[in-house]
């Protein structure tokens, strides 16, 4: 009986080890969930909206879409799309937020709607700046007239970038403390913090950013607990508000171009 015990816990602990040997391998294909292209043009999604070309600091091409504001003064906003998806499924952000008198640029990631290359966090560092360059050089935006979103992980993105170059205003919808910490939730016999190659510090990032912060999140959230997102907008150097959207989960359309949702982002701006 104690030997049969014994292979028992034996058998456990080499499937774990395959397990985690298996996240360690794959972890990235989890992470990053690339959607397909939108190979329409632009404005046959946003009129008004033309496709324009992200150049990165390490040689890549990203395909995006501005969407220009009702005059050259007009404020703007970098959207940073969470893991999943395209830039076509935040369309309808980006109209909400035209409408309201701010210019957009929607932008996918590396390795993300046909662009080239594969993602890393370094590598959406790279390609969140290109971005910023285009607003401020090409599209000829004010620095403090533009103003950051980004959704789940793209709210890591931007928050990062907030801490180099720090914008007019940043809204972080359903943010996470760090990858590590979400990683537990859904791994919980995983030690995700010792495997993980991309880190996502939110939390420890967003208390050096000096900027008006504005935290929206789903009171039903079943994939960034919304505790979290709560815990980044108490680390928040300058916490601007609070948004709780009741009974809201993660994907839900109230949190893709909800009312709470653009307020939110036109205040800051």
């Amino acid at each position: 009986m104690v030997r049969a015990v014994a292979v028992s816990a034996g058998v456990a602990v080499l499937l774990l080890a395959a397990v985690t040997g298996l996240l360690w391998a794959f972890q990235r294909s989890l992470i990053y969930l690339p959607g397909g292209a939108p190979h329409q043009p632009a404005g046959s999604v946003l009129p008004g909206a033309r496709d324009v070309v992200l150049r990165t600091g390490d040689g890549l091409e990203l395909a995006a879409w501005f969407l220009p504001g009702p005059g050259p003064e007009a404020p703007a906003v970098l959207v940073a799309n969470g893991n999943a998806g395209h830039r076509g499924l935040r369309a309808p952000l980006a109209r909400a937020v035209n409408e309201a008198g701010l210019a957009v640029l929607l932008f996918d990631y590396r390795g993300y709607a046909g662009n080239p290359g594969s993602p890393t966090e370094a590598g959406l560092a790279l390609d969140v700046r290109a971005a910023r360059e285009f607003l401020v050089s090409e599209a000829a935006v004010p620095p403090d007239r533009l103003v950051y979103f980004g959704e789940s992980l793209g709210a890591a993105v931007v928050t990062e970038l907030a801490t180099e170059h720090p914008p007019a205003g940043l809204v972080l919808r359903s943010p996470f403390v760090d990858l590590a910490s979400v990683a537990r939730v859904h791994y919980p016999l995983v030690p995700a913090r010792a495997l993980l190659r991309d880190r996502f510090p939110v939390a420890e990032r967003v208390a050096r950013v000096d900027v008006p912060t504005t935290v929206v999140y789903g009171s039903a959230d079943s994939i960034v607990p919304p505790g979290q997102s709560r815990a980044v907008a108490e680390a928040a150097a300058r916490l601007h508000r609070l948004v709780e959207v009741p009974g809201a989960d993660h994907n839900d359309r109230v949190l893709l171009d909800g009312d709470a949702l653009v307020k939110a982002v036109v205040e800051l701006a």
